[in-house]
């Protein structure tokens, strides 16, 4: 049996160890995360939950089916800006990409739960998620999205983060995007989408390839009518084009 100086040596050594393997460990995520500066001009063509899903079809024998059209912030009804913003992360403008007080409530209730329970992500987390990472919830996958968050807030205005997500954001099977969720459930442009319809779309997010605005179920009607009576307390960046029907 070890001696009592032993152990305590021991116990030393890691404890130096330690802070070593974990600055170790983020340069090694800052050195391998991708350069988000592109996106201040650039419109992604592609993003890797894009890429997963096709992979996904073509394991089950499908041809992978991908509906996506980019439309300008400013062709994307406000009504759509202020749903998404309160079904998804009310305190967007508040926050520099991670949003530390839901992050420790969510970590608290995985914890009590024994699981992960949801990742209490906002949008520019889930729009690095989206971009660039998988579904995968373990901690290297879960840091990552973290630090990739806080580079899009620090190279890229809010506008522009909100403008990425509603272009990318899964809507559906092979549904991807604002404009193409509009034309396919509602036969109209994201830019004239009203508060009703913009709340349907806002409230299938949480599983769009589950909850279809095109179909309402019960559950998907009830986050509607919530989304409905908050959206006025939230206020997007006006468009600089004034559009007409």
């Amino acid at each position: 049996m070890p001696s009592r100086g032993t152990v305590i040596r021991y116990l030393r050594r890691a404890l130096i160890a330690v802070p070593a393997v974990g600055l170790a460990l983020l340069v090694y995520v800052w050195l391998t995360l991708p350069d988000v500066r592109v996106l201040a001009s650039v419109n992604p063509t592609t993003t890797a939950f894009m890429d997963l899903r096709a992979e996904e079809a073509l394991q089950k024998g499908q041809m992978p089916r991908r509906a996506h059209r980019w439309v300008a912030y400013n062709r994307i009804s406000a009504d759509l800006k202020r749903a998404v913003l309160v079904a998804e992360d009310d305190a967007f403008w508040q926050h520099e990409g991670v949003d530390f007080k839901e992050l420790q409530e969510s970590l608290e209730r995985d914890w009590a739960a024994g699981r992960f329970l949801r990742g209490g992500s906002t949008i520019t987390q889930q729009l690095a998620k989206n971009l660039y990472l998988s579904p995968s919830k373990n901690p290297m996958r879960k840091l990552r999205e973290l630090v990739i968050a806080r580079r899009l807030e620090a190279e890229l205005k809010k506008s522009r983060i909100l403008e990425l997500y509603l272009n990318l954001i899964e809507w559906g099977d092979g549904i991807w995007g604002a404009e193409a969720a509009a034309r396919l459930y509602f036969g109209t442009s994201a830019a004239y989408l009203g508060p009703a319809e913009s709340a349907l779309l806002a409230g299938a997010i949480i599983n769009p390839r589950v909850y279809s605005p095109g179909r309402p179920n019960a559950r998907l009607l009830r986050r509607q009518q919530l989304i409905l009576r908050r959206m006025g307390a939230v206020t997007p960046p006006e468009s600089t084009i004034q559009l007409e029907r």
